[in-house]
């Protein structure tokens, strides 16, 4: 009842409709002239826009035709908003199949989507803002290696933020952030800095919060990348001003991990062992991260008996946990590494070498960056 009660724009096209079942020309024009007014005034222009234009134009039409027949100029007019709704609902789903193909292997029939993409890039609907934000977001995920796309979605997501609902942006966030992951994962670290830029946007507008509430991925993800791009008092500020948006039964041991990350930056290695031994981490993935980040803590510091038992215990954890998935062999492969790392005689630079190649070829290790410092510095 909240939602249906707090659209007033349906509720009066409600109205302007019954006057004209009524045939009460003079009291429709009136309520006619005041949605239209209402509807140019207001910011958006997604496809919800349209559609209310086509059916006010709709509405209009059914009221003049009787009186000029001859006018076909609202048809006109309707048939423009409906097109324009149509494709912007049309593209959002085409980019929301595209996400999906990008993770989930998918045979699903593309020529509809084709003949969606080029309706759209027809006239003049690529240029209106509800049609061309999805334009660019197909081609970013379609295309996804030209970064010129995703440049381009990205600039019309920050500059026309405003023409979009929150449930919409917060959905379009995501997919631009994801397409950053992707880019990562591929090795292209340019995208931390493109991530944090979508992250901080997000935040300051409030756009990837929900109800208010900020998921504990995603106060992980904007750490990671203010970290790697070196903004460090961003992320001191971040870890601070959104604490209290985390899910109450996370929140310190989510806290208390992503300081001992700051900490871990700033070489300050004592307060992340105090810090992460405070915590009590109940996810197995983010049980798994802190145990990573004590694993860097314990070489940096020359604490090689902690270090092999940190090791034995990473084992024993991943090999009880058999929900983890491909994670499994990730923390394998650290643990193995880390391990090869110990065994490492001093100054042999062809062990060393041989080990550096190892682990540059390795498809599954996420620490893979750590290691090969390691061993340049070895």
């Amino acid at each position: 009842m909240k939602e249906l009660l707090s659209d007033d724009f349906s509720a009066r096209l409600q109205l302007a409709a019954a006057y004209r079942k009524r045939k009460m020309p003079v009291a429709f024009e009136r309520v006619r002239k005041t949605l239209g007014k209402a509807l140019d005034e207001q910011p958006l222009r997604n496809a919800s826009y349209h559609e209310r234009r086509y059916l006010l134009d709709w509405e209009a039409h059914q009221v003049a035709y009787p009186q000029n027949p001859t006018d076909v100029s609202l048809l006109h007019r309707a048939s423009q908003s409906a097109d324009a709704a149509f494709l912007a609902k049309k593209l959002q789903i085409v980019c929301l199949l595209a996400a999906h193909q990008s993770v989930y292997t998918s045979d699903a029939e593309q020529n509809w989507e084709e003949e969606t993409v080029e309706r759209a890039e027809q006239g003049e609907f690529a240029t209106l803002p509800a049609v061309a934000i999805y334009l660019y977001c197909y081609r970013m995920l379609r295309h996804s290696t030209d970064g010129i796309h995703f440049q381009r979605f990205k600039s019309l997501l920050i500059t026309e933020g405003q023409r979009f609902s929150p449930e919409e942006l917060h959905g379009l966030f995501i997919l631009a952030v994801n397409y950053c992951v992707r880019r990562l994962n591929a090795g292209d670290v340019a995208y931390y800095r493109e991530a944090l830029d979508l992250y901080k946007e997000g935040l300051t507008k409030g756009y990837l919060l929900e109800d208010g509430a900020l998921s504990r991925f995603t106060y992980h993800n904007v750490v990671a990348a203010g970290l790697h791009v070196g903004d460090r008092e961003w992320v001191r500020y971040f870890i601070h001003e959104y604490r209290n948006r985390l899910d109450r039964r996370y929140r310190e041991s989510v806290f208390s991990f992503n300081l001992a990350r700051l900490a871990y930056a700033e070489r300050n290695h004592g307060q992340v062992l105090d810090l992460l031994q405070k915590a009590n981490y109940r996810d197995p993935l983010h049980n798994l991260a802190a145990k990573t980040l004590l694993l860097k803590t314990y070489f940096d510091l020359n604490e090689f008996d902690s270090l092999q038992s940190l090791l034995d215990a990473i084992r024993n954890y991943v090999q009880r946990k058999r929900v983890l998935g491909y994670h499994r062999t990730n923390y394998l492969n650290i643990v193995r590494y880390a391990e090869k790392l110990l065994r490492l005689p001093p100054g042999d630079r062809a062990a060393a070498a041989s080990l550096r190649e190892a682990v540059d070829k390795e498809e599954v290790l996420t620490e893979k960056a750590f290691f090969l410092k390691a061993l340049s510095e070895s």
